[in-house]
């Protein structure tokens, strides 16, 4: 069945894609083999992550970006990654409401996924429904994530280019510098440009690129503003996102990033398994550690 699945996957048919992802999510042997026969045949796409915190507009800027890229004739996919309830696991899984109008566009593929409990905002599925979509002939694939938190700096690690985006007059600049987003942000935009206190935002994201200490021939972050429900900034956003993919084509960063996201897979994998470990782990275990009658490794079975 992987053979048959796969080739229509990388003929870009909706539904195997839909299915595959499907697969995937559900964490399975079967799913594995699929992405494995997948990936003997290396993508293109370019992956790009989009964060910042709730209500400032990321999913409208993600919005805006499917539009600049189908005016470009690229095949485009949404990752939108919901949070997800650390007791019954469900996620809202709301962003696509907000992108409706891509519905029958074949070229446009969004999908949302739960974050299944990880921190960062981003679990191994994720991962490896984006290198699906890459697989399904995708030539840009955005990711955005759950709103900043102390891990969200996971999408850098992963992401071609992340994006980071903060709105005046929110408290945004204060989160993100204490999330330590800022320093990981490859493009900074401020949204919601058209009301009061950008020049403000501005300044604090300047003062703190001031201390970055970039060399020559480090990427030195942008600041891009944007009207992202007027499309106003977009194209520059679009222009920055191209100089930013050329650097590390030239510096030999991008071949990196690839491996990366595997690096990154792996240990969501390897969580996810220690999670299961330790829930299955019996009370009489537990118990046998506080009485001082066994190690903790002893416990834990290493």
């Amino acid at each position: 069945m992987n053979s048959e699945l796969s080739a229509l996957i990388r003929a870009g048919d909706e539904r195997a894609v839909a299915r595959g992802l499907s697969l995937i999510e559900a964490g399975d042997n079967e799913g594995q083999e699929l992405l494995q026969e997948l990936r003997r045949q290396e993508g293109h796409a370019r992956l790009i992550g989009i964060t910042g915190t709730p209500g400032s507009g990321k999913s409208t800027l993600v919005d805006r970006l499917i539009e600049h890229a189908r005016q470009q004739n690229l095949k485009v996919a949404v990752v939108a990654v919901d949070p997800s309830s650390p007791y019954s696991g469900g996620a809202i899984l709301g962003d696509r409401i907000r992108m409706m109008r891509w519905h029958s566009d074949p070229d446009v593929f969004i999908r949302s996924l739960a974050t299944r409990g990880q921190l960062g905002g981003l679990s191994a599925a994720t991962m490896q429904s984006a290198a699906l979509l890459d697989a399904a002939g995708f030539d840009l694939i955005l990711i955005e994530t759950v709103g900043v938190g102390q891990s969200e700096v996971d999408i850098a690690e992963v992401a071609d280019a992340t994006v980071l985006v903060l709105t005046p007059g929110q408290g945004d600049s204060v989160q993100a510098f204490k999330a330590g987003v800022m320093e990981v942000a490859d493009i900074f935009v401020v949204n919601k440009a058209d009301q009061p206190g950008v020049d403000r935002l501005r300044r604090e994201i300047a003062a703190l690129l001031s201390l970055g200490g970039y060399g020559p021939d480090d990427w030195k972050p942008p600041v891009i503003s944007t009207v992202a429900s007027r499309g106003d900034g977009v194209g520059k956003l679009v222009e920055r996102l191209e100089q930013l993919h050329g650097h590390q084509v030239s510096s030999g960063r991008a071949a990196a990033r690839r491996r990366n996201r595997v690096r990154f897979e792996l240990r969501g994998l390897l969580s996810r398994e220690l999670e299961e470990r330790l829930a299955e782990l019996a009370d009489s275990e537990l118990d046998a550690v506080l009485r001082g009658e066994k190690a903790p490794l002893e416990a834990a079975g290493l």
